[in-house]
């Protein structure tokens, strides 16, 4: 044991080891090396090591078992372990040095500061409405979940108990039933949104079934501490519960109206006082002292003050001013210290490490036996009562709060705070493992065919999955959904997918519990986001007829984000998926990147999409040309070259060109008598597997060429036909040469466009494009997108860059196409392709008897609208 003795020391008797220290209280900074001093006597740049240390083993670990899938509270409680007696604290020179007794008093008080504002910020996260709508069922799972392991813990407590001396049995059985029973709300969260369950019924289950139990095991906390400062349950106690009581009483009636009077003296969108701020952050300390006080713990005090502030602003203010600094930098203090406390050492002989691991299964079955039965009861498939009794088990905060209370109050003994605290990393650390093998559940994946808009029948639902990041997207995209005129004959299904990165915090992941039909305030910017998204597109959904709008919510890595969204398309059977590109334009028209990670996303989607893609290029398609105050005006123009891409692009603008506001220009580009080569395509690289490019499939598409010229004849004709007397649709061909011309025609276009559709061209080598993609920012774009969406082409037309849904078979799309309605086409025959002027009117009505000819569509409904923010 190091000491530090001056002559005004002070002897104080140190809590945990009952070892008598001596502090010194003038040693606090150093004088520097310079002066012979050595820092690490000193309190200060100590305990600066000894955070700095903390921090830095807790993130490495975090990256180590990253791969594994386990929560970030795993690698905190470890890192403590390993930093403390149990392997490195085994070496005496580094416990004497980095960890000596006299430091204990410092690093312990700024872990328990750090723990009284995360706890502050869990109960201001926290909702207590969300249990009143959330049924029996959940509060019921809850219940039954936590009965089982009380009565295990209470029937161990016998056997640990034995090896004790000054333990109060009752008050043991309540501390380890406790931290046997408890389910740790914000570390299932995450568990949850790795294991992508979120969004499911199991999800919104277990983490409903958490809060209910989280708070039942603030209360019995409370009444454990209360119990355990006292030797014997004399009167003493009941005052305790008493006092705890009335402090409740203040903070409802006194504070909460207090708060909401702060509330209501900001205007609106204004920030709050920095005066208001601190007097709350106070208020928390002050909360602290009175139940430390009373006999309850500080930690219940901060709880219970966070709890009765509104959800709100203040609430959004107060958590992203303490957030990162509570949970990234002193609460893994109070984790480190809990690791610093656990011996394993002290965990003598093979029948104790045979009881710990029958505490640990017995633990475990009980808490899966009991959410089992219950699910059974509710008429629930057993598999997902097994993975939901699981997912229960999820330890976290409240249990290591019990754990170091207890040992505090010499309720438990080394040995059995040792076996605690590895029940608690071994049960949530078994989790997602188990989770992965044992509940797989059934993906629907029943083929279907309308995959693209082209191959979507006009009298038919469309199908259009919308992505958002934030809800500066929002506007753009409900336009182009409005151009897309949903109509009686052909309704619009929107799905609507707000993105949300999976972060470390936890106030992210409460998204979930969206308040947002009760009217309540958001907890969260994430969720305020959400409800501004979800909203503008309810509002649309309201004032246009015949669209309907199911909001959803994506919560993952960026990494694997495109797999949600996959997945999600395929499950509702979508025909177009709708991304925003991954810059956006600036005040001087330039477009800036907003996040790489972005990009990435989208290049994976493109690569696995189950349907047809769009890419918005969004530089504000909103509305301003309007005809009448309920109609949309905009000005179209397809630029069209060839290819699966631009077909499916020319059928959406088709669709689009049926809306009475709305005029488009097709620009055909047909190769001149200069062509250098002719339109080649792209074979697939068969050693790019080999050489581990996953994307090779995104840019290279295996097409036949006279299919694909007999293809676009056959669209480019049937639209001609179809259209030929619609004054709304122009169709121009051009012809050019090469690259330069390309851009020259495309350059020289009025500046009346508000929107561009063009197709991605996948797997078309066309020389008409030969060159553009040499110095392309994003090639993911192709050539013309790439061109329309560069900062240097001056336009303030939005773009749509379209791909087409190919299949995994090349050309499965070619036989439907090429059907006709009497007969269906064997070898395909070459089709005459001639300037617009100069087409025969004899080809037009050869053309109509065999083409279905779309029916007028029904007038628009009255109330149509347009979103303008």
């Amino acid at each position: 044991m190091a000491n530090a003795t001056s002559p005004n020391g002070t002897n104080m008797t140190n809590a945990s080891d009952s070892s008598i220290v001596c502090y010194a209280p003038t040693m606090i900074t150093t004088n520097g090396i310079w002066q012979g001093d050595n820092p690490l006597d000193y309190s200060l740049p100590l305990f600066i090591l000894q955070l700095t240390l903390v921090v830095v083993t807790t993130r490495v670990l975090v990256l180590l078992l990253k791969p594994f899938r386990q929560p970030r509270v795993i690698a905190e409680i470890m890192g403590g372990v390993l930093l403390g007696p149990s392997v490195l604290g085994q070496y005496k020179p580094f416990a004497d040095t980095i960890f000596p007794m006299r430091s204990v008093m410092v690093i312990e008080t700024m872990a328990n500061v750090g723990l009284l504002y995360f706890l502050f910020l869990v109960g201001l996260e926290m909702d207590i409405s969300v249990i009143r709508r959330m049924g029996k069922r959940a509060i019921i799972i809850a219940v039954a979940g936590m009965i089982l392991p009380f009565a295990i813990g209470a029937a161990f407590s016998f056997l640990i108990h034995d090896r004790g001396k000054s333990m109060n049995q009752g008050t043991f059985i309540l501390f380890l039933g406790v931290a046997l029973s408890v389910t740790a709300f914000p570390v299932l969260a995450r568990v949850l949104a790795e294991l992508k369950l979120v969004n499911t019924e199991l999800g919104r289950i277990a983490l409903s079934s958490a809060l209910v139990n989280d708070m039942f095991a603030w209360g019995l906390l409370a009444l454990a501490i209360a119990l355990a400062e006292n030797d014997s349950t004399s009167l003493a106690s009941l005052y305790v519960v008493l006092s705890s009581i009335a402090f409740v009483c203040f903070c409802i009636f006194v504070v909460r109206p207090a708060v909401c009077w702060i509330i209501r003296r900001t205007p609106e969108g204004e920030s709050f006082s920095e005066f208001y701020i601190c007097l709350i952050l106070t208020g928390v300390m002050i909360s602290g002292f009175v139940t430390d006080a009373i006999g309850t713990h500080s930690v219940f005090g901060a709880f219970v003050f966070g709890l009765v502030i509104p959800n709100g602003p203040l609430g959004v203010t107060l958590i992203e001013k303490l957030e990162d600094f509570v949970s990234g930098l002193l609460l893994p203090l109070f984790f480190a210290i809990s690791g610093l406390r656990t011996n394993i050492t002290r965990i003598e002989g093979i029948g104790t490490w045979g009881l710990l691991i029958l505490v640990i299964f017995l633990a475990c079955i009980g808490k899966i036996a009991g959410t089992v039965i219950v699910c059974l009861f509710y008429q629930m498939p057993f598999d997902e009562g097994f993975t939901l009794g699981l997912l229960m088990n999820t330890k976290g905060l409240v249990e290591l709060i019990v754990l170091n209370v207890g040992k505090d109050q010499k309720v438990l003994d080394d040995e059995a705070f040792a076996i605690m605290v590895i029940v608690a990393v071994v049960m949530t650390g078994i989790i997602t493992p188990i989770v992965t093998t044992v509940y797989k559940p059934a993906r629907r994946s029943i083929p279907y065919k309308r995959r693209t808009i082209q191959r979507s029948k006009p009298d038919a639902e469309l199908r259009v999955l919308v992505c958002v990041h934030t809800p500066r997207n929002v506007p753009t995209m409900i336009n182009l959904l409005e151009a897309s005129y949903p109509t009686k004959r052909s309704p619009l299904c929107v799905y609507v997918l707000h993105l949300v990165e999976l972060s470390g915090r936890a106030s992210a992941m409460l998204i979930v519990h969206n308040t947002r039909r009760s009217g309540r305030p958001a907890l969260n910017r994430t969720q305020a986001q959400s409800d501004h998204i979800i909203n503008a597109f309810e509002n649309y959904e309201q004032h246009a007829g015949c669209v309907s709008v199911q909001p959803l919510t994506a919560i993952s890595p960026y990494s694997t984000m495109h797999e949600d969204i996959c997945n999600l398309a395929e499950d509702k059977r979508v025909a177009f998926l709708i991304l925003p590109f991954h810059k956006q334009q600036t005040v001087d028209g330039g477009m800036e990147s907003m996040n790489p990670a972005f990009r990435t996303m989208n290049q994976n989607v493109l690569a696995n999409a189950p349907c047809s893609i769009g890419i918005l290029v969004d530089r504000g398609l909103n509305g301003s040309n309007r005809v009448a105050a309920n109609q949309a005006s905009h000005n179209i123009v397809v630029l069209f070259f060839g290819g699966p891409d631009d077909r499916e692009a020319l059928s959406y603008a088709w669709r689009m060109s049926e809306h009475p506001g709305i005029t488009l220009a097709v620009m055909r580009f047909v190769p001149g008598p200069d062509v250098v080569e002719p339109v080649g395509i792209v074979k697939p690289d068969p050693d790019a597997a080999n050489n581990g490019n996953n994307n090779s499939k995104i840019l290279c598409v295996e097409t036949d060429e006279g299919w694909e010229k007999q293809l676009d004849e056959k669209l480019i004709n049937e639209f001609r036909t179809q259209n030929m007397n619609d004054e709304s649709i122009v169709y121009l061909e051009k012809v050019v040469n090469n690259g330069e011309e390309t851009v020259a025609v495309v350059r020289s276009m009025d500046s009346v466009h508000d929107l561009f559709i063009v197709g991605r061209g996948q797997g078309i080598i066309s020389p008409l494009t030969a060159g553009l993609t040499d110095w392309s920012e994003c090639p993911e774009l192709g050539a013309i997108g790439d061109l329309l969406a560069s900062s240097d082409f001056a336009t303030t037309a939005s773009v749509l860059v379209v791909q087409q849904f190919v299949g995994d078979e090349g050309n499965a799309t070619v036989d439907h196409e090429l059907e006709d309605p009497n007969e269906r086409l064997g070898t395909p025959q070459p089709v005459a392709s001639s300037p617009a002027d100069e087409l025969p009117n004899g080809q037009f009505g050869n053309m109509q008897q065999h083409m279905n000819k779309r029916t007028q569509p029904p007038p628009r409904a009255q109330n149509s609208n347009v979103y303008s923010p």
